[in-house]
């Protein structure tokens, strides 16, 4: 309550005594702060729980080996049992959420997300859950931006920014990585590139880094600079690697989304724990190195140190031989994905966004150790392939190529590799873009009508809602009526077009005035011509469930200028073209006024 009261200061000396401009302007530096607060503690509650974990069992590899596995399973468990009886709420907390509050819900994100994504990130990837920590950080932004805007009382297009600011802020916070933080607002989040979204952007993104700065000890980011440089005579091998890391990526997306609608069709939430769970376990099993993040694993890649990530495993004396180092690699690229969506599908808290940094690493490194291996004249740098690698996988997992190229070329402090990103990014994304157009995080939004896009028609009608439009204004006349009844409903009625419905309110046709006009007025025939003879159905139905783009298109294909609603075959009322254009005039108004 003192809080509320106090907001409620605040926002009545904000009315009186400062421009809403400049409130805004503050309350992103504020917001990036927070974004930057949040992933610290995520951060460093991860870091410092695995470490107590594993250094608990130091000195006993077979107890800790064994330890790895069970580990997961604990804490998917700990976050289901927080979802279910803290947060008693079971939304999901990735970026695909935040995509949809945007376009389904005013941009407006649960209160509980400031802090719930960060637990059950906690809980999860401290425990070992084969997910990322960045999904969970930028919900939690994202959702502080959005209760904010929402407590000061802002309309969707500042609600959004500030949202956005809150994503902007986070990713800056935990790669140390500021344009990247604004490039994934306006690539990933579909946040256009306007004066009025990118200072804010740009402010909330420099806050999370200078607590990035502050704040966070050593050992916890992720950085790395760059030893060796581009030599344009490799040119050809970047070009064939894109390609790989686009087939790569799309595996990854296809896999993904191919297991979390398995884990859909499970309705009991123990039996998915149970299977995902179990699993997953499996796999650590034979590849105890799919473990957490992965962020360890590319840091000794990085030492082109690749023995150092068999240390757990029950065959680290048969990495002398190169085919099983390679066969370990490529199981390791295609069950990475695996192990991300058992973790997520049993009831994890995490993203795809780590999974997808440590796929490209491996594949990067793979790719350059196998030309290397085969002698054919040309050395490759395995480190500078296992950066690239990153980015390419990064680019045609999320479909973000600018995203993945800035974030590892802020990471790297240089931009000595800045051509073969730039080749890597693109392929990898126009061969992932090739496969499917729309990327993991858009998937299922985009097949329910409810992704925004930057083409701003489409952008309004997935704005736009049916409820929004519908009338239900006219008569409504019963099928087993007759013209008398139907000249009743005419002196009643302020529209010309009458729904004809049977006695349980099924619509059965349409009746126009322009039907009756010339017999309307002979009163010898009332009784005599029932409206069942007079009705003619309508060019289309729309249904409830319809997009508005679905809407549109029937518009379009009828020339129809009004048509009905029904749900389950009842009447509901009418959309007219007019109320459409009138809503769609004002949503695009709200969202374009700079």
């Amino acid at each position: 309550m003192r809080t509320n009261r106090l907001l409620a200061k605040i926002y009545r000396w904000r009315m009186k005594n400062m421009k809403e401009t400049t409130f805004i302007l503050i309350l992103s530096a504020i917001i990036g702060m927070l974004a930057g607060l949040v992933a610290l503690v995520l951060k460093v509650s991860v870091f410092y729980l695995r470490r107590l974990l594993i250094d608990y069992t130091i000195g006993d590899s077979k107890t800790l080996f064994f330890l790895l596995l069970i580990l997961p399973s604990v804490g998917i468990g700990l976050t289901l049992i927080l979802k279910r009886f803290i947060i008693k709420d079971a939304i999901k907390h990735n970026i695909s959420s935040i995509l949809y509050a945007i376009s389904a819900n005013n941009s407006l994100m649960r209160t509980h997300k400031m802090f719930s994504s960060m637990l059950g990130g906690v809980l999860t990837a401290g425990f070992g859950g084969s997910v990322g920590l960045e999904s969970p950080i930028i919900s939690s932004g994202a959702a502080i931006g959005s209760n904010l805007g929402r407590i000061f009382h802002f309309n969707y297009k500042t609600v959004t920014v500030l949202l956005a600011c809150g994503s902007s802020g986070a990713i800056s916070a935990i790669f140390n990585t500021p344009i990247a933080g604004v490039v994934f607002a306006l690539e990933v989040l579909l946040i256009d590139l306007t004066r009025f979204s990118l200072i804010p952007l740009l402010i909330a993104s420099v806050s999370g880094t200078i607590i990035t700065e502050i704040f966070y000890p050593t050992g916890v980011l992720f950085d790395f600079q760059i030893q060796e440089t581009f030599h344009v005579s490799l040119i050809h091998f970047y070009i064939l690697f894109g390609l790989i890391t686009g087939i790569i990526a799309n595996y990854f997306t296809l896999i993904f989304l191919w297991f979390e609608k398995y884990f859909s069709s499970i309705k009991s939430t123990f039996k998915r724990y149970l299977t995902g769970s179990s699993l997953f376990g499996v796999i650590l099993l034979f590849f105890p190195m799919l473990w957490g993040e992965g962020f360890d694993i590319i840091k000794e890649l990085l030492k082109e140190n690749h023995i150092a990530i068999f240390e757990f495993t029950f065959y680290p004396q048969l990495t002398d031989k190169v085919w099983i180092v390679f066969l370990a690699f490529i199981f390791m690229i295609l069950l990475k994905v695996v192990a991300t969506a058992l973790t997520i599908g049993a009831g994890g808290i995490g993203g795809i966004f780590a999974p997808s940094l440590f796929t490209g690493a491996l594949t990067g490194y793979l790719f350059a150790a196998i030309i290397n291996f085969l002698d054919i004249g040309v050395h490759l740098s395995l480190v500078n392939f296992t950066m690239i690698g990153m980015t390419g996988v990064l680019s045609g997992v999320l479909h973000a190529p600018l995203t993945a190229l800035f974030l590892i070329v802020e990471i790297t402090f240089g931009y000595e590799l800045i051509v073969p990103l730039m080749i890597v990014s693109t392929i990898s994304f126009i061969t992932a873009k090739s496969f499917r157009d729309n990327s993991i995080i858009t998937e299922q939004l985009a097949a329910r009508g409810q992704l925004i896009t930057h083409h701003k028609d489409k952008a309004v009608l997935t704005m736009m809602k049916l409820h929004s439009v519908l009338e239900n204004n006219f008569v409504a006349v019963n099928v087993n009526g007759d013209l008398g009844d139907l000249v009743k409903a005419v002196a009643k009625s302020k529209r010309n077009l009458f729904p004809v419905i049977d006695d349980n309110g099924f619509m059965e046709g349409v009746v126009t005035l322009d039907d009756v006009r010339e017999i309307m007025f002979h009163t010898e025939l009332y009784h005599e011509i029932k409206i069942r003879n007079l009705m003619a159905s309508p060019p289309a139905f729309i249904r409830m469930t319809d997009t508005m783009d679905a809407v549109m298109k029937k518009f379009n294909e009828t020339n129809a200028w009004n048509l009905p609603v029904i749900d389950k075959g009842k009447y509901i009322g009418f959309v007219s073209k007019s109320k459409m254009f009138n809503v769609y005039r004002q949503l695009l108004q709200n969202i374009t006024d700079d």
